[in-house]
């Protein structure tokens, strides 16, 4: 009876280690799997860090594009801008040189019938004068 106990005795400590080994093996494999998915999370992690760096370097090449575009585009309406702007100067400074001028020409316009009215108004008198001393001749 005792090696009966003892055979027991020995599947029930045989049984007790297994169930620890398998206790073991059950953290490590909860351990391994863990890590495994950590490591699919860091993976796919990277791949969207690449993928954003991958799009930001397309988007700086877009905007740098679209600069460029931009200039050509300015440099293309800029001529006839810079043209536009040369010709408003030119008409600004004609036309200030010529509001003096017209005050001018005012002035000289009314000073010349002053005189063209002096004139006739003489012209007349000298014809009265030449008419009367032809009555007394």
């Amino acid at each position: 009876m005792e090696e009966g106990q003892q055979r027991h005795i020995r599947q029930i400590k045989n049984s007790r280690l297994m169930e620890e080994d398998g206790e073991e093996e059950s953290p490590r494999s909860a351990l391994s799997s863990f890590q495994a998915r950590e490591e699919e999370i860091e993976r796919k992690k990277m791949e969207v860090k690449e993928k954003v760096f991958a799009q930001l370097c397309r988007v700086e090449e877009e905007t740098k594009h679209l600069a460029m575009i931009r200039g050509e585009l300015e440099a293309m309406v800029d001529p006839t801008r810079n043209e536009a702007a040369a010709l408003r100067k030119k008409i600004d400074a004609v036309n200030r040189a010529l509001k003096p001028l017209g005050q001018s020409c005012l002035r000289k316009e009314k000073e010349y019938k002053e005189a063209l009215e002096a004139f006739n108004e003489k012209k007349k008198e000298k014809s009265q004068l030449v008419a009367k001393l032809m009555e007394w001749c």
